[in-house]
């Protein structure tokens, strides 16, 4: 398993092994299908403008990775996801294609911007993951009491990982 990132004076470096870059792919690829473009109006303006719907997404998942500006005001928050969305949901699929395109096994050396890209990629897949998995802050606890036969407990670990790989890229490029 990879002793997570480090810096180093080219940017921050990793040793991945083939399985876990595997995970990572898989992992970014569902989320790169998920935030795929938002929908904008028939008026050719809000088209070329990436203006999109102002209704905030269905899927707890896209909520949580677009969550609403405004908790206290919803005229505002829609207005502000109208004009913002499609620009961030551009962003992800940026970091994501960035992962995919540099995700191997074996040592790796990331620039400090492909890191960055990384660090929210990671981010993503977690958020998407714990809510899939409804994670509370007892994660831990709760892993440490799951049986390895539970079909959770996979999933657990796995967020269990990208939280060591968040952290340790964190510290790397700071």
């Amino acid at each position: 398993m990879s002793t997570g990132f480090r810096a180093t004076r080219d940017g921050v470096a990793v040793q991945l092994d083939a399985g876990e870059v595997s995970i990572l792919r898989s992992l970014v690829s569902q989320v790169l299908g998920l935030v795929e473009p938002g929908a904008t109006g028939d008026d050719p303006l809000e088209r070329a403008l990436g203006i999109g719907s102002a209704a905030p997404p269905a899927d707890p998942v896209l909520a949580r990775l677009f969550p609403s500006a405004y908790s206290d005001d919803d005229d505002a928050a829609q207005e502000f996801r109208r004009y913002t969305e499609a620009t961030l949901r551009d962003g992800k699929r940026a970091d994501a294609t960035t992962l995919l395109e540099t995700a191997t096994p074996g040592h790796l050396t990331l620039t400090a911007d492909q890191g960055q890209a990384w660090l929210r990629a990671i981010n993503d897949v977690r958020l998407a993951l714990g809510v899939r998995l409804e994670v509370t802050e007892e994660v831990h606890e709760e892993i440490s009491s799951m049986s390895e036969d539970d079909p959770r407990y996979p999933a657990f670990v796995t967020y269990d990982w990208l939280t060591y790989l968040q952290d340790t890229l964190v510290r790397a490029l700071w």
